[in-house]
């Protein structure tokens, strides 16, 4: 009931701002994006609305018997795709979701010859954690979509950028994904959509696993 409820007043809505933003974050001559976890791929097909010439294609780990684009299957880890394949490689709330989220942002980059194009969370303010929890398990739990929790905070972001050299070309938090109230509790800081230029074609000699520690800028223990 949570979960349909959450469908009506949110989903129309988020397809519909974040296919305005993440088109806007692209550049007009755009050639081929790949979007990964697109799911139905409703909101790679928003993408490709304005930006026509583009090649929008995607891969899931569960290909859906109805998608918006063309869609392949992938074993949730390693793209099946050389190196530079794609112009941009997008990725929509789909790191949090990964064991090991920095290995899949390094295959984003390997694949991506121009960018990376996410939209995701920062854990960041108090009750950030609770509050990101809630909206994930509401919108995915019911579709049997993994829920490991994998937030990063604003500096552990800039971590990973750093070990693999990637560039942030931009970084919107003011998404406007929810009407009032919900707005209130459910937007503040927790959510943006950034693109990331350059990059490795795979973690450098700098790569730490998800299972290490580093110490972020508060002086914490914080998991890569």
């Amino acid at each position: 009931m949570i979960g349909k409820a959450h469908e009506r007043v949110v989903f129309g809505r988020r397809v519909e701002r974040l296919g305005a933003l993440l088109a806007q974050a692209l550049p007009a001559d755009v050639g081929s994006i790949l979007d990964v976890g697109c799911g139905d791929g409703q909101i790679s097909c928003a993408v490709s609305d304005a930006h026509p010439k583009a090649r929008v294609e995607g891969i899931d780990v569960l290909v859906r018997p109805k998608t918006a684009i063309p869609v392949r299957a992938y074993d949730g880890q390693h793209f099946p795709y050389p190196d530079d394949s794609y112009d941009y490689v997008m990725m929509v709330d789909v790191l949090h979701h990964t064991e090991d989220p920095l290995q899949v942002l390094a295959e984003a980059a390997r694949v991506a010859c121009r960018g990376v194009l996410v939209k995701d969370h920062t854990k960041a303010g108090p009750f950030a954690l609770p509050t990101l929890r809630l909206m994930d398990w509401v919108g995915n739990s019911r579709h049997g979509v993994d829920l490991p929790y994998n937030y990063w905070t604003r500096s552990q972001w800039l971590d990973a950028l750093d070990i693999l050299a990637l560039e942030e070309l931009s970084w919107t938090t003011r998404l406007h994904l929810y009407s009032f109230p919900l707005n209130l509790l459910f937007e503040r800081s927790l959510h943006f959509v950034a693109l990331f230029g350059g990059g490795r074609s795979g973690p450098g000699p700098n790569f730490i696993h998800q299972d290490e520690r580093r110490t972020d800028s508060t002086g914490s223990s914080a998991k890569m």
